[in-house]
């Protein structure tokens, strides 16, 4: 008797899993399909990177590009066309998924120009835009948890859109962006409004790891990224149960999901679903590098359940701090970082889409 696929373990245990990637070459190939059907995939989500290195590394996005320019539209005008076509698609795979749940599950994400992550007006209107032109109940407008970002963040939650809210890195950053969805959705039910509006909360998790290799005694290596998780995943559970959140529940409104994302292992040394195993978790998202997901078919068992009291991880970051590691400076500067890094990918992205279009004409 064949034991059950990790994958699927995770299913069961609750916790919503994610690809972390989109190509038209994995939509046309039947490739996106075959993981909703076999690795019990519900969902994906995307960046400026993954679109970058799509379009960069196939032929299938030539035509549009060249007809693009033939018609004298922008780089950036070009990639979201790119971009909408490709998660409208997906979209529409996981469409059934969501009907299925009613709307809990079988999501795609698209995110507005990295370059919008300090200018909250913007921000709000290219998440209107995007989301319009897509015409998807099931599309999350992706914008980044900064301190500009968060305005437009509970804006657009008042709008009826629906948000991934990204580049998180601790506890304070969720509260923060948990705050913006709640006042959104109280917003809504002042004006009368339904107050289903989906959201999911991303919370960066390798890049803690990354960021103090080297820094810290052996026995602490690979294991900051994990405790912040658990620390956040601790408040993430308490604020559910509070009275402000039990009353929009009451009222209508769904939860706002957390989300695991850096969850692919950067250390060669360390197991390649060190961090799969440790954020197991009811009622989460772990969006997953395609590589972190073809590992987990190695795999046919979970291990332990992250506690909802936070298990030891005010013991492990204490040890940190002990070590050096300013946890709060650190996570201002990751998501600092985090956005410098998409903007990057988003410039690489347009002369991608530019140098393209000169070697197509």
């Amino acid at each position: 008797m064949n034991k059950m696929k990790t994958t699927k373990l995770l299913y069961n245990l609750g916790q919503s899993l994610w690809l972390d990637n989109i190509t038209r070459d994995h939509l046309n190939n039947g490739t996106i399909r075959k993981y909703i059907d076999e690795l019990s995939v519900t969902g994906l989500t995307s960046n400026p990177t993954i679109f970058e290195q799509a379009i960069k590394k196939s032929t299938a996005y030539d035509e549009n590009i060249r007809s693009g320019l033939k018609k004298s539209k922008s780089a950036e005008e070009i990639f979201f066309e790119l971009a909408i076509e490709d998660l409208t698609r997906a979209a529409d795979l996981f469409r059934p998924i969501y009907d299925q749940t009613n709307g809990v599950d079988g999501w795609v994400s698209l995110e507005v120009s990295p370059l919008l992550a300090y200018d909250t007006k913007s921000t709000l209107t290219a998440a209107r835009d995007l989301f319009t032109r897509a015409q998807r109940p099931n599309l999350f407008i992706k914008i980044p948890g900064t301190k500009e970002g968060l305005p437009a963040i509970e804006e657009a939650i008042f709008a009826g859109i629906p948000v991934n809210v990204t580049l998180l890195f601790s506890r304070e950053h969720y509260l923060a962006a948990a705050n913006a969805f709640l006042k959104g959705i109280g917003r809504r039910l002042n004006a009368g409004l339904n107050p289903g509006i989906g959201s999911v909360a991303s919370v960066f998790v390798s890049r803690w790891d990354g960021a103090v290799a080297g820094k810290v005694p052996e026995d602490l290596k690979n294991r900051l990224g994990i405790a912040m998780a658990r620390r956040t995943y601790k408040a993430a559970r308490s604020l559910m149960n509070s009275p402000e959140w039990q009353r929009i529940y009451n009222a209508g409104a769904r939860p706002q999901r957390l989300l695991w994302a850096s969850t692919g292992t950067k250390d060669p040394q360390a197991s390649d679903i060190l961090y799969v195993k440790a954020l197991a978790s009811p009622f989460t998202v772990n969006t997953m590098p395609e590589g972190t997901l073809l590992a987990l078919e190695k795999y046919n068992e979970i291990g332990e359940i992250m506690s909802v009291d936070g298990g030891d991880c005010e013991e492990v970051l204490t040890e940190f701090v002990r070590a050096g590691i300013d946890l709060d400076g650190l996570a201002e500067k990751l998501q600092e970082e985090g956005a410098r890094s998409f903007a990057k990918s988003w410039n690489e992205l347009t002369e991608v889409i530019s140098s393209k279009g000169k070697t197509l004409n």
